[in-house]
């Protein structure tokens, strides 16, 4: 053991010799002939870190349910797990419907419009870790629509769309998956995003993977198809993954802007924080304009029918809490 008066040189990490009872840094210590001064006192149990200071034997630290984040993979690895045991990732078919979608890269013929959901929403997948299979754009007709859903339901959790859940003449997605499931919910009080849809595809007979398949419908509009996907398809995919917390953090937050009048339905406005630490929000609240989503840092919660008067207190929810 190590005498009372003496030193020992050590190295970082380093087990402590016994009787030893505190350790200096080499940068606060003179080394001569005469032996070693110190240039501070040191304290009693100065960096010195305890045997089960961190995790003590027995104890839970990574309750099922954890997402496996680089520092939770770090934990598991400090106390020498080489494996753990997971939940498969979600399987998601995603399909897009419209006439007029237009693949990047492709003449813009009159009337079509670029298929800008279809980057938005695999990117917001791959996001989550889902394993995707991208059926891409389906006519519309609602034997053509019909015969997707079948196809996408046999091996995967969950079916998504985005278009043709509204109620115009060529919106099939609704009454194609009441031919070949069910809808259990069908448009959502919140702006923009009204036409959600959610409900279940029979899958056939001879598919292993249990009776049915989820259903989720997303608006083609591309804010409505964001911000539904952030709002209802996010914690949707992480309670099939096994995730426990779904909550994103929700802040309170200054109102730097004045909204006059309030919308009958829930509205979810893109915002952003300023410097003086407060909320503006983009001029163009349109469900078109995806701009608003880039140029914003998250969402003003506004319950319905309400005025937002400078100054006031508002619901904030962060991108980075809805993407995480």
């Amino acid at each position: 053991p190590l005498a009372a008066g003496t030193v020992a040189r050590i190295f970082t990490g380093a087990t402590v010799p016994p009787g030893a009872d505190a350790i200096v840094m080499q940068e606060m210590v003179r080394l001569d002939d005469a032996g070693a001064t110190f240039t501070q006192v040191p304290l009693e149990g100065e960096w010195i870190t305890q045997q089960g200071a961190d995790i003590r034997r027995g104890s839970v630290i990574l309750p099922a349910g954890t997402r496996l984040t680089p520092q939770a993979l770090g934990l598991a690895a400090s106390v020498g797990s080489a494996a753990l045991e997971v939940v498969r990732k979600v399987r998601v078919a995603v399909f897009f419907t419209g006439d007029e979608l237009t693949m990047p890269g492709e003449p813009l013929r009159p009337g079509a419009i670029y298929n800008s959901n279809r980057f938005t929403l695999r990117a917001l997948l791959a996001k989550l870790g889902c394993d995707v299979t991208d059926f891409g754009i389906v006519a519309d007709r609602l034997d053509a629509t019909r015969e997707m859903l079948r196809r996408a339901a046999l091996d995967h959790d969950l079916i998504l769309t985005c278009g043709g859940v509204s109620v115009g003449e060529e919106d099939h997605v609704k009454p194609a998956v009441e031919a070949e499931g069910r809808i259990s919910m069908w448009q959502i009080a919140m702006k923009p995003g009204k036409p959600l849809a959610f409900g279940a595809v029979r899958r056939e007979a001879a598919a292993q993977n249990g009776e049915e398949a989820f259903f989720i419908g997303l608006p083609g509009n591309p804010v409505s198809s964001f911000c539904t996907f952030l709002l209802f398809v996010r914690p949707f995919i992480l309670r099939l993954a096994g995730v426990e917390a779904l909550e994103p953090r929700v802040y309170s937050m200054r109102a730097d802007f004045t909204q006059k009048k309030g919308d009958r339905r829930n509205e979810f406005l893109r915002a952003r924080v300023n410097d003086a630490g407060g909320l503006e929000v983009f001029g163009n609240q349109s469900s078109a304009v995806l701009t608003s989503t880039v140029w914003g840092d998250g969402l003003i919660d506004n319950p319905p029918n309400h005025a937002i008067q400078a100054g006031e207190t508002v619901r904030f929810m962060p991108f980075s809490e809805l993407m995480r």
